[in-house]
């Protein structure tokens, strides 16, 4: 008996991806005296991934990056210049409209009174917080929990706040591997709902084959199927 149901929030509540690769072009732009873009995109990658155990995941930890892998690439030879321009890339993103994905509100309204709503997501604190008061969701919600990852420790810790066992609970999720399979392997549900961009570190290439896994091509798939998890 499914009693809490938890979201993932960006690029399943609302847009996010995009905006990052957005960004990692204008970046690619800016430096492309120092290396062609191609092999911008993959020093920049190489930085966010050595970087995730200090920095963590959002905008703030992208920022960083991106500077750092200025430095790296330019052999320190970047004008302060770029820093700024950097920086003035992360405060824009900081401040971007927030862009609800079709069909979330309707499908918060049809769930909200039969489950526990909850929003289960990465990210930095202050930006995710801003995201989910411009959104207009804040009131579907019985629990904000915004993780510093997403492992199966995280998700037990979550667990145990909600005083629920593992097999009453529903991740809902854009990522295999930060929504779906570490859920699976506590004994909880998964619906994966991809997204047309995935970020490179958030890509698994597996089959998932589980008796709690579903998957859907939009949110409003997710209302029908519940009748077969719950």
């Amino acid at each position: 008996m499914i009693k809490v149901i938890a979201f993932d929030a960006d690029d399943t509540l609302w847009v996010n991806e995009p905006y990052f690769q957005e960004t990692e072009y204008k970046l690619c732009a800016l430096l492309e005296d120092y290396l062609p873009h191609h092999s911008i995109e993959r020093e920049l990658l190489q930085t966010e991934i050595a970087n995730l155990k200090l920095y963590g995941y959002g905008i703030k930890a992208f920022i960083l990056s991106m500077i750092e892998t200025a430095i790296r690439v330019s052999d320190g030879r970047a004008p302060i210049t770029v820093v700024q321009q950097i920086m003035d890339f992360g405060k824009e993103m900081l401040q971007k409209p927030v862009e609800l994905l079709d069909g979330i509100e309707d499908t918060l309204k049809a769930l909200k009174g039969n489950y526990r709503l909850v929003v289960a997501t990465k990210g930095d604190l202050l930006d995710q917080e801003r995201k989910l008061k411009k959104s207009g969701l804040e009131h579907y919600f019985h629990h904000i929990e915004i993780m510093s990852d997403k492992q199966e420790a995280d998700y037990l810790k979550l667990i145990r706040h909600l005083d629920i066992k593992p097999e009453e609970f529903l991740m809902i999720g854009n990522s295999l591997k930060s929504d779906v399979l570490p859920v699976l392997g506590i004994g909880g549900h998964g619906i994966h709902i991809p997204y047309h961009i995935t970020w490179e570190i958030e890509r698994v290439d597996v089959v998932v084959e589980h008796e709690n896994f579903r998957s859907c091509a939009t949110i409003m798939e997710v209302l029908p199927l519940l009748s077969g998890v719950s």
